[in-house]
């Protein structure tokens, strides 16, 4: 395997990333998901330690099917809370190249906001750039876009696993720290695939359409492609995987095969750690009274906390950061509507039916080629 440049390492590290940007980023994302999706951390009491203090530890989890990726945003910005925003516990995600490729594909267009936050394009160069990374750990999704794209009928099945995340830990000799996320399959439910009209759909730059019976609605609303419906998120971490467990061999005496059965092995492994946490944490996937008496307790801020006022709220974070200043989130109320669509017009587009789209979709492809 070639070696990586330092110069390139620094590049990978530093290009886009902006660590107020991503501490604010996480502060609003806590104000959502305290309303809305109320995740838990499960087994995070204590956090992992390094076994190699030269090398990040490998964290690995499962994606939700057909849905915009909310629960690694709610994920990663939990734990950095949790980890009271000391990078170092917390991790960085190596996330789809083509949710960057865009601006549609960022969170309500808030621009190269998954490069900002700390995301790298899941390349192997980038991995292997990323395991001499001392400031934090890594989070990979080891499913790939297959697993993003696996449909509701395939929930909770772990899909092929890429041989990537072992070959780096057995090199790089660190664990792997496996993190399964339940109730994610809710945020979107009931949504099929289509191989051929996701392939469509690739080619303008977006990872997947899924086949669902809102898609209608799609068009009538555009902030439906950001939708989320409030299902109850647990993060669940499962026994840490020592490296040397993987294989006797060192990682560039491996062929592919080797390593793609080492690969297959470990998620047959978590599969089944998977089904038992499903079991034990899937009671009610929305805890809908629970729901309800979180939003009615904090109806004062309502317009912005169900996915429905979520453009209103991205608008407005956007415009504070390019301000330098963080949202006033406990004065945030109804009237605070006509002051964000003042200062960012552009929001009413996701509230237009149909002609929405078109100034949309005018920013969202600006300057970039598909």
């Amino acid at each position: 395997m070639r070696q990586i440049q330092p110069k390139m390492m620094q590049k990978v590290y530093n290009e886009h990333y902006d660590p107020h940007f991503s501490r604010n980023a996480a502060l609003m994302t806590d104000f959502l998901d305290k309303h809305y999706f109320r995740s838990e951390l499960i087994g995070f009491e204590e956090l992992p330690e390094r076994n190699n203090p030269n090398a990040p530890l490998i964290y690995i989890s499962n994606h939700s099917g057909m849905a915009f990726p909310w629960d690694g945003i709610i994920f990663a910005a939990k734990l950095l809370m949790h980890c009271n925003f000391e990078l170092k516990n917390a991790f960085r995600p190596l996330s789809a190249p083509m949710l960057s490729k865009s601006v549609l594909s960022n969170p309500f267009m808030v621009k190269e906001m998954w490069k900002k936050v700390g995301c790298i394009d899941a390349t192997f160069d980038n991995f292997e750039a990323m395991m001499g990374y001392k400031d934090s750990n890594v989070l990979v999704y080891p499913e790939g876009v297959p697993g993003i794209s696996k449909g509701f009928n395939n929930k909770y099945q772990l899909q092929r696993f890429s041989s990537s995340c072992v070959y780096m830990a057995i090199k790089h000799q660190t664990n792997i720290v496996p993190v399964m996320s339940v109730g994610a399959e809710y945020i979107n439910p009931c949504s099929y695939k289509s191989e051929m009209l996701n392939k469509l759909v690739n080619k303008i730059g977006v990872l997947f359409l899924p086949i669902t019976p809102i898609l209608i609605l799609l068009v009538l609303q555009p902030w439906i492609f950001y939708m989320a419906f409030p299902a109850k998120l647990r993060f669940v971490r499962l026994a840490t995987i020592d490296y040397k467990t993987l294989s006797d061999k060192n990682a560039d005496e491996l062929t592919k095969p080797e390593l793609q059965a080492i690969a297959e092995t470990l998620r047959q492994k978590v599969q089944l750690q998977l089904n038992e946490t499903v079991k034990k944490y899937e009671n009610e996937p929305f805890e809908f009274k629970n729901l309800l008496k979180t939003l009615f307790s904090n109806k004062k801020h309502l317009p912005f906390l169900t996915c429905a006022g979520w453009a209103l709220l991205f608008a407005e974070f956007e415009y504070q950061q390019k301000r330098g200043k963080v949202i006033e989130f406990d004065k945030l109320n109804f009237w605070s509507i006509f002051r964000i669509i003042a200062h960012s017009p552009l929001v009413l587009c996701y509230y237009i039916p149909i002609f929405g789209w078109i100034p949309l979709l005018i920013k969202g492809y600006k300057g970039n080629k598909l």
